[in-house]
């Protein structure tokens, strides 16, 4: 990966965060100008990890491949655009007591902040006679979500400040919990680096009626995760995070091999797994298509810096809280690590978690060459960190009003996000495909509850047409 992509991704991903928690396909700018709206969409490698079942199905390019489509964006349901923009371009700024005050109100909400980066390294299907559909790629996906009540918005912001310290006493005896103080918050990001390959064949292949099924396989890398959720006495906390986060670990390394004191580091992988998809597709006359798939089904083993807490009385911060718009580095130091962290946490040496699993399903109607429309209803089937909030729901067009020229749109919701409104512009040649796309244009504008979203590809080539 690129060093600087890769500085952003970890960036990302420190924050905690999503492009809705919803995402925007991993990179996949054509899919973004559709809301995320993809399952029955896909035809090529842009099916890894979507669905499979679609590298069976009869119409695609008999070879496809891309070098380069990338995506970022950030939302939230509480902060304004000017607060979203300075975590982003004034992160030395220093906050006033105002300003803190402001960011700890702003932050008190269950959808505080998304954010959601992703890139396609790589990407190459090519159909075979016989044997269907093949794709390899290698991708990169930053996911994340933060949601605060409002004495864990003040911790965070306001330090040893916060009201809740306002009769502290810790020989009181009446010192509460954390799963008593902080219920109902949650931050949670991965940094995720996978190798995939995935196959898809056509089973049943009538006049008006044919059927796919695919299945896919990925190796995942992962460099950095951290998974907080917290409910009346339920406190589950984690983290396992590169070097190139920039944690100090140096208090607790001495004499652990599985740590990594370095400061201002190198990426290097602190977990790995193996992840499947499995799919269907079918096309019902000349129109109608469907589709059904379940995806990441696996689990990842995290060894490297990692660090587990329980839950336990509240302690007193020494510290303000985060003092500038870095928020991504303050408030791991308070959260993940660090001589003030807001946890107790103990060193491990290995943890099994779920990868983000997901029940995806599809409904399109392709109405003619240059007009094809489709619904996505996406369910998370667990709650660990990188998966969706909640549902989503998104509907999608592709319109060719010229054939060099495709224009996408629709609208999504759910999944930590509100009701969006995307946009892609594709310039097509017929080997060649170029564009870019948002994932919410009023969200690009208004000053309350941002919406900021980019994607975009620039090296997408087909040749031919299967059968």
């Amino acid at each position: 990966m690129n060093k600087r992509f890769t500085l952003l991704l970890a960036t990302l991903g420190l924050v905690s965060p999503t492009l809705l928690h919803a995402q925007n396909e991993l990179g996949n700018f054509s899919a973004t100008g559709r809301g995320g709206v993809i399952n029955t969409f896909a035809t090529d490698y842009q099916a890894v990890g979507v669905n499979p079942a679609n590298l069976g199905r009869a119409g695609g390019a008999r070879v496809a491949f891309t070098i380069g489509e990338i995506s970022a964006a950030a939302n939230s349901q509480s902060l304004t655009r000017d607060q979203l923009k300075s975590f982003v371009y004034d992160r030395d700024q220093k906050l006033t007591l105002a300003d803190k005050q402001g960011l700890a109100r702003s932050f008190t909400s269950d959808n505080a902040l998304n954010v959601n980066a992703g890139s396609t390294a790589f990407g190459l299907s090519v159909q075979l006679p016989v044997i269907g559909g093949i794709a390899v790629s290698s991708r990169q996906r930053v996911v994340g979500h933060v949601e605060l009540n409002k004495d864990a918005a003040e911790l965070l912001f306001l330090g040893s400040q916060a009201p809740i310290y306002a009769n502290y006493d810790p020989n009181s005896g009446k010192v509460p919990l954390i799963s008593e103080v902080l219920a109902g918050s949650a931050v949670q990001a991965s940094f995720l680096n996978e190798y995939n390959i995935a196959w898809g064949k056509k089973l049943l292949d009538l006049p008006a009626f044919q059927l796919s099924a695919g299945v896919g396989y990925r190796y995942v890398q992962g460099f950095g995760v951290l998974d907080i959720r917290i409910q009346p006495g339920d406190l589950k906390a984690y983290s396992s995070l590169s070097p190139v986060f920039n944690i100090d670990y140096s208090s607790i390394s001495a004499g652990n091999p599985n740590f990594n004191a370095q400061v201002d580091g190198g990426l290097e992988k602190t977990g790995k797994g193996h992840g499947f998809d499995l799919g269907a597709a079918a096309e019902i006359g000349k129109m109608i298509r469907v589709g059904l798939s379940v995806t990441d089904i696996g689990h990842m083993t995290w060894e490297g810096n990692l660090l587990s807490a329980n839950d336990q009385k509240l302690k007193k911060l020494n510290s303000t809280g985060v003092g500038t718009y870095n928020f991504f580095k303050e408030a791991s130091e308070i959260l993940a690590s660090g001589t003030d962290s807001l946890f107790q946490y103990q060193a491990g040496q290995a943890r099994r978690a779920n990868l983000p699993t997901k029940l995806r399903a599809g409904f399109g109607v392709r109405i003619s060459e240059f007009l094809e429309t489709g619904l996505d209803v996406t369910l998370p089937l667990n709650s660990v960190a990188g998966n969706y909030v909640s549902p989503y729901v998104g509907a999608g067009i592709d319109y060719s009003p010229k054939r060099w020229l495709r224009l996408s749109s629709g609208l999504a919701g759910g999944a930590g996000s509100r009701l969006s409104v995307p946009l892609g512009i594709t310039f097509v040649s017929k080997v060649y495909e170029a564009g870019f796309s948002t994932r919410d244009v009023p969200g690009l504008l208004t000053a309350k509850n941002p919406y900021l979203s980019v994607a975009m590809g620039v090296l997408r080539f087909k040749f031919g047409k299967a059968d």
